[in-house]
């Protein structure tokens, strides 16, 4: 059976089980202060800051254990207890973490959508919306700004469209926070603009997936201007994410920092994604939302879905249809062209 439902499902690459493999005896100070988590920030900050300076020297990376305790321990910790965070309606928060935002004690305010993303305009007019309302002081405040890239529908922010969303929250004071989870994936995409580089200087904080790119487990947090997040440690080991052996994410982050492999990673399941968004357009599915990334969105006709998925499981977004279900594949780092094979015949027919 092959496997498309998401791309978490296989275990870690070849060069990052190697390495966890060749460490794996030895012993090392834990939580995250061995040699190795200590030289895999330094490769994440060489990455994030080229050129070095004060940015470089100020920022910091921390290593967690899973995207859901990633977003919901940044937000709450950027957050006052009187704020709320400003997400699209379809973002990863807003409709994929079982509340876990909102367990944290903050609101998810979802602002409309288009093919997953939200606009500058949109949040300054949210934010000036807020600070107009004579009863503002009895409602939740725009405290933050949450964005993914790629987004919950596989698609890019441009840099430009970053660039004016970065413009809006620093003008009304408020920290931009970019979940990477599939990071790996957007850096490679043919059309993407937006580097490390950029993420690094117009997000306040953002994570570098590992979980969904190529690692057993973890996300890599970059926290450009750290007094928004002063203690965080203590935060993360609080909500259960400071893993005990610290070694362990940080030996994968360093592999994956090596040589380009990240980004290599990402790259081939794009390419493998484009294959097949192409053979599912030439069978005459309906694309829903065009394929940039490794997330793909087909409108599927309900006879077919049985046949479809003796070939290959797939995740069913959203409530069914009288006569057609949009259906998501997701293409991963471990996936051969090999692999796809036998879905590539059966839609060639």
């Amino acid at each position: 059976m092959l496997h498309l439902d998401s791309d978490y499902m296989a275990g870690a690459c070849p060069e990052v089980m190697a390495a966890l493999t060749a460490t794996n005896m030895e012993r090392s100070t834990g939580y995250g202060t061995d040699d190795y988590c200590k030289a895999a920030r330094e490769r994440i900050l060489d990455a994030c800051f080229p050129e070095g300076g004060r940015m470089r020297a100020d920022a910091r990376v921390y290593f967690l254990v899973g995207g859901t305790q990633t977003n919901a321990i940044v937000i709450a910790g950027l957050l006052r207890p009187h704020e709320g965070v400003l997400a699209a309606d379809t973002g990863h928060i807003a409709v994929h973490e079982s509340g876990a935002i909102e367990a944290t004690g903050h609101k998810v305010i979802t602002l409309p959508a288009t093919d997953g993303k939200i606009n500058a305009g949109q949040i300054a007019a949210c934010i000036a919306g807020f600070k107009a309302d004579p009863s503002k002081d009895h409602t939740v405040a725009p405290g933050m700004v949450y964005l993914s890239q790629p987004t919950e529908l596989g698609t890019l922010y441009s840099l430009r469209e970053l660039t004016a969303i970065s413009a809006v929250c620093r003008d009304a004071g408020i920290p931009l926070f970019v979940d990477g989870a599939r990071l790996a994936y957007a850096l490679a995409a043919d059309t993407n603009d937006v580097t490390l580089t950029d993420l690094a200087r117009l997000a306040d904080v953002f994570y570098i997936g590992g979980t969904k790119c190529g690692a057993l487990m973890g996300e890599a947090v970059v926290v450009a201007e750290p007094s928004l997040l002063r203690h965080f440690t203590p935060l993360i080991k609080q909500r259960g994410a400071l893993l005990a052996k610290g070694r362990l994410l940080g030996v994968q982050f360093g592999t994956l920092f090596t040589d380009g492999l990240y980004e290599r990673l990402g790259r081939e399941a794009d390419r493998l994604a484009g294959v097949l968004a192409e053979a599912l357009r030439q069978h005459g599915y309906r694309e829903v939302v065009a394929q940039v990334t490794n997330q793909i969105f087909f409108e599927i006709p309900n006879d077919d879905l049985p046949a479809l998925a003796k070939v290959a499981s797939f995740e069913e977004w959203g409530a069914p249809g009288p006569h057609y279900t949009v259906v998501r594949f997701v293409t991963d780092w471990a996936l051969t062209e090999a692999d796809l094979k036998a879905l590539l015949d059966y839609l060639k027919g």
